[in-house]
């Protein structure tokens, strides 16, 4: 499902003629939206299969979509946010993940079951994951 969603991405930018953009990255400008986070912050905001984070901010401070600083504090952390065209490309993204979800909601495929079951299951599987963390150490 993830691979389907990147290619769902690379086919909007490709309709748009954003082809500077892989989905990685376009997917990274989504999850950093509005707030001023670490490299470290980011990543674990988002999926990000077979891709290098640090690399893809590299590519997307070069490109202008994405402006860093040294944090102030400790100078080892560097900060990212969106710049303006960063700001466009996560409204792409964005607007992308709401026409879907409201052809979701139409199509009546999250019916069955009902998200909410699904949601609750997932939530049990991750406190079971996490317990079992937990006690190995």
């Amino acid at each position: 499902m993830h691979r389907l969603m990147l290619d769902l991405v690379k086919d909007e930018f490709e309709r748009l003629g954003r082809v500077d953009l892989t989905p990685v990255q376009g997917l990274l400008l989504y999850n950093l939206g509005g707030a001023e986070v670490s490299a470290g912050e980011l990543r674990s905001r988002g999926m990000y299969q077979g891709s290098n984070v640090s690399y893809n901010l590299k590519k997307l401070v070069q490109m202008g979509y994405v402006h860093h600083q040294r944090c102030e504090q400790d100078r080892r952390s560097v900060r990212v946010r969106l710049s303006g065209t960063g700001t466009e490309v996560r409204d792409i993204v964005a607007a992308l993940f709401a026409r879907h979800a409201d052809g979701l909601e139409a199509s009546g495929v999250l019916d069955d079951p009902p998200l909410d079951q699904v949601n609750r299951q997932w939530r049990r599987i991750e406190r079971f994951w996490t317990e079992q963390i937990r006690y190995i150490y």
